[in-house]
């Protein structure tokens, strides 16, 4: 049975963003079945957690010895095995796991950073000229974004894992309009979060906070 770690308990804003729900999502599309550890702080510094995650993080992935940290690695290990998510062609496979890169790389730094300043500082004096700079670049990449898609429904010619990974980027932004600024962004996140497998994926992170 496959095994990913998860938080007990997050911040309010955190909720329904957290990283294991691509996880979750990625092994829902697979129809993987699935189990989760929560973690508390005392957990997650333990040594033999950080065996499994040297940084401490969620999600870890545990599978008949397979032991895996980082979501991005996680989803190609799991994308793997579903041609639901990686194509077998060798270039629309190429192609998933360079849009998976590009959402990790080339989305989400800018993105996590305007959060981490909107969560975290937010009214420090330092934040009022920088925050102006992030914004503009997350506005940047937006457009780019929108740019790509144009017409597409989706990165490529199909929903893959680099769609998976690119809406839980963009999820980051919901205490924000910067998305409802885009409106091909807006419909292709809204087109990707209406899938029955990311709406069971989210249901099962909720749960796991509520209890």
């Amino acid at each position: 049975m496959i095994t990913i770690s998860a938080f007990k308990t997050v911040r309010p804003f955190a909720q329904g963003v957290v990283r294991d729900l691509r996880a979750r999502w990625a092994l829902e599309e697979a129809g993987l079945r699935y189990d989760t550890r929560l973690i508390d702080p005392a957990i997650q510094a333990s040594p033999q957690y950080r065996a499994i995650q040297p940084f401490g993080q969620v999600p870890s992935f545990e599978e008949d010895g397979v032991k895996l940290f980082e979501s991005g690695a996680i989803l190609l290990h799991v994308a793997s095995r579903s041609d639901a998510l990686l194509p077998t062609d060798p270039t629309g496979r190429a192609r998933t796991i360079a849009w998976v890169f590009a959402a990790l790389n080339s989305i989400e730094p800018s993105i996590q950073q305007l959060a981490e300043i909107d969560f975290f500082y937010p009214g420090q004096e330092w934040t009022k000229s920088y925050r102006p700079h992030i914004e503009a670049r997350v506005r940047q990449r937006l457009g780019e974004l929108a740019a790509w898609l144009g017409s597409r429904e989706y990165l490529e010619d199909r929903f893959t894992t680099g769609d998976l990974m690119m809406t839980t980027v963009l999820r980051i932004l919901r205490h924000t309009d910067l998305v409802e600024g885009e409106p091909r962004v807006k419909a292709y996140k809204v087109r990707c979060e209406a899938r029955p497998a990311f709406q069971r994926a989210l249901r099962a992170q909720m749960a796991d906070f509520a209890e």
